[in-house]
């Protein structure tokens, strides 16, 4: 693939950095995670495996409780996500590099892959935010349109109504036939050498990892618990389905909103050229509930979205204090900062983004 990444040695991205390094060497603050990103690691798998092992050891046999259980999972699944996998797999975890990629095969023990998760988020997402063809991010299937330069459809007219059900199901398409056809169209375009591993490694360790996912998730359940097969399968769905509605909200909130701006490859590429990299990230993201404590815990700071793609090997757990030193530096350089108060309101906004795709 062309690398067409803009470089960062523009006078408002020296400024950025300076600033920022400044304040984490004044305040003898390392770039990694923390005591308290460390404690999210046993609360949020509790929440994902106190559920399933209360369940597969019979504590809880009510079909409607385990029901509810399968959801609460689903909200343990993208917080390990969240705040776990997503750090580790930037190496902003935990200043050992051996920690960070232990905690990246979090990715597998959900179903997914981490190999796959670097390329598509950070490799091609944080490179080329928001531009058509680059940007994975932004091309969903073809009954959703995310960008003013995907090609509109009659059906997209109703994408408003109908988007929340896709977002629903972005996990199980994981599990099943996304990761398998990801590695082999990264193979043809050259982008499994940034991961330094071959394709057929790639794909053993992904079998691998498949096997040992759906003979916990799946498999094991179905032999020590009292339900009937398609009763497993329905919460297996309810579980993801809750985990991909959850994930899904929170990465296109961040850059699919009518204040964020979309690109094509050349106007990426002509755009003040080695001028424009971080203003890139500024005009394509948005941040949402800066305020709300809970939120900023849960989704693993990715609610300061501007900090991640400026900074993406600073640990989350410093976004907060670095947000208003950022803000304050685009100001002063006339670029924008775009954010919104509160979670529902980034929704509303993303919505009426669909709205404005599918009719125009």
């Amino acid at each position: 693939m062309e690398n067409i990444r803009l470089t960062k040695k523009d006078v408002f991205s020296k400024e950025l950095t300076k600033r920022v390094n400044e304040y984490l060497k004044n305040h003898n603050i390392k770039k990694f995670g923390n005591w308290k990103i460390f404690l999210k690691v046993p609360v949020l798998f509790s929440v994902f495996f106190l559920p399933y092992f209360l369940m597969v050891f019979g504590v809880i046999e009510n079909v409607w409780i385990m029901w509810l259980m399968t959801a609460i999972m689903g909200i343990g699944m993208s917080g390990i996500g969240f705040t776990v996998m997503h750090d580790a797999n930037h190496g902003a975890f935990s200043r050992f590099k051996w920690i960070n990629t232990i905690l990246s095969y979090t990715m597998e023990m959900l179903g997914g892959n981490s190999i796959n998760w670097r390329i598509q988020h950070n490799v091609l997402h944080h490179s080329y935010t928001n531009v058509h063809e680059l940007d994975e991010d932004i091309q969903p299937p073809a009954i959703l349109r995310f960008s003013p330069n995907e090609e509109k459809k009659k059906i997209h007219k109703y994408q408003v109504y109908y988007a929340w059900f896709l977002y629903g199901l972005m996990t199980l398409s994981w599990m099943t036939t996304k990761d398998f056809k990801q590695l082999i169209r990264y193979k043809k375009k050259g982008l499994l050498a940034t991961q330094n591993v071959t394709l057929r490694r790639a794909i053993i360790q992904l079998i691998i990892s498949k096997v040992i996912y759906y003979g916990y998730i799946l498999v094991i359940p179905m032999i020590f618990m009292n339900l009937a097969w398609w009763q497993v399968l329905i919460g297996f769905a309810t579980m993801h389905f809750v985990c991909g509605t959850i994930l899904a909200y929170v990465f296109q909130i961040a850059h699919v909103v009518p204040e964020t701006e979309f690109h094509t490859i050349d106007t990426y590429k002509s755009d003040n050229q080695e001028e424009s990299w971080a203003k890139h990230q500024l005009q394509t993201t948005a941040n949402f509930a800066r305020k709300n404590p809970l939120v900023t815990w849960y989704v693993g700071g990715l609610n300061f979205q501007i900090e991640h793609h400026l900074f993406p090997d600073i640990s989350h757990v410093h976004y907060p204090k670095l947000s208003p030193i950022i803000e304050k530096t685009a100001k002063e350089y006339g670029v924008p900062y775009n954010y919104f108060k509160t979670f529902t309101g980034a929704i509303f906004a993303h919505h009426r983004l669909l709205n404005r795709l599918g009719k125009k």
